[in-house]
C-alpha cells in the first residue's frame, strides 16, 4: 500500500465520508434520530475499541477502529451544522488554528531544544489563552489512572516535577509504609482509602519517569491474568473439575501451564 496517497485522493475520501454523512442524516431513520448525548457513550466505546486494537497491535482493527471515530467526529459536525452553531469546516479551521499557534518553534520564531520545551511552551501557551489552571484540561470524566497521568504531565510542563526516578522511587517507598502502618494500626476505612490513594498516584508517577504508561502496563496485565485463568478453566473442565472444589495447589499447577504458554 502507498504510505502517502496523493492530497487530492485523500481530500475525496474525505468528501466522500461527508456526502455518505448527509444521505444517511436524511434517509437513514436510525441516524436521523440520533443526537449528541445519544452519541457519547458509543463514541467513549469506539475509543475503548481503539485502544484495544492498539494494544494487540492489530492494524487492520486499528485502521477499523480509527474509521468509526472519524465517523462520529463528521455526525457531532453533521448535527452542529443543523443547529447552526458548527460544523466540520469550523472544526477543522479551528484545530488547524490551534495547532499553528501552538507549535511556534514551526510556525513562529521560537527555539526549542527537546519535547519538553515543546511541552512546557504548549502548557504556558494555553494559560495565556485565558485558562486558570493548566490542570483545567484534564477531562473530569476521565478514568482515575489516565487522570493521574494527566495530571502529572500538565504539572511537569510547568516545572513542578521531580528531578530523578530514584526521588520518585524513595516515595513509592514511603507511601507504601505509610498504607501498611495504617493498615496495621486498625486505622478507618477513609485513611486507609487516602493512603491507598496516595500509593497508587506515587507509581504512576514512577511509570512515567521510567518511560512506561501504567494504563497500557495495567491493560497487559489484566489480558494476561485473563488469557491464564481461562486456560486454567479449561483445563479444569476437561477433566470434570470445578475451580470452587479444588485446592489452590491444585490450581496453581494449571496457573504455572499456562505461564508456560
Amino acid at each position: 500500500m502507498e504510505k502517502n496517497k496523493p492530497m487530492n485522493e485523500k481530500l475525496a475520501a474525505f468528501g466522500r465520508l461527508l456526502q455518505i454523512m448527509d444521505e444517511l442524516r436524511e434517509k437513514c431513520p436510525w441516524d436521523r434520530k440520533q443526537t449528541m448525548e445519544s452519541l457519547r457513550h458509543l463514541t467513549i466505546e469506539e475509543t475503548y475499541e481503539l485502544g484495544d486494537a492498539i494494544l494487540d497491535n492489530n492494524l487492520p482493527e486499528i485502521r477499523n477502529e480509527l474509521g468509526d471515530l472519524l465517523l462520529h467526529i463528521v455526525f457531532y459536525s453533521k448535527i452542529g451544522s443543523e443547529t447552526g452553531d458548527f460544523d466540520i469546516v469550523d472544526v477543522c479551521n479551528q484545530i488547524c488554528e490551534k495547532l499553528i499557534i501552538r507549535h511556534p518553534h514551526v510556525y513562529g520564531d521560537t527555539a526549542v531544544n527537546d519535547e519538553e520545551d515543546v511541552k512546557k511552551n504548549w502548557e504556558q501557551i494555553k494559560l495565556k489563552e485565558g485558562k486558570k489552571s493548566v490542570l483545567e484540561g484534564v477531562p473530569r470524566s476521565l478514568p482515575a489512572m489516565v487522570k493521574a497521568s494527566r495530571i502529572q504531565d500538565k504539572a511537569r510542563g510547568v516545572g513542578f516535577d521531580w528531578d530523578k526516578p530514584e526521588q520518585v522511587w524513595e516515595k513509592v517507598q514511603e507511601e507504601l509504609g505509610e498504607l501498611k502502618s495504617e493498615v496495621e494500626s486498625g486505622a478507618a476505612h477513609e485513611k486507609i482509602e487516602a493512603e491507598l490513594g496516595d500509593v497508587l498516584f506515587s507509581v504512576i508517577n514512577y511509570a512515567r519517569f521510567i518511560g512506561v504508561n501504567p494504563e497500557d502496563a495495567l491493560e497487559r496485565t489484566n489480558k494476561k491474568f485473563i488469557k491464564r485463568f481461562q486456560y486454567l478453566e479449561s483445563q479444569a473442565r476437561e477433566k470434570g473439575l470445578k475451580l470452587s472444589d479444588m485446592t489452590l495447589d491444585e490450581m496453581d499447577v494449571y496457573w504455572n501451564e499456562a505461564k508456560k504458554l
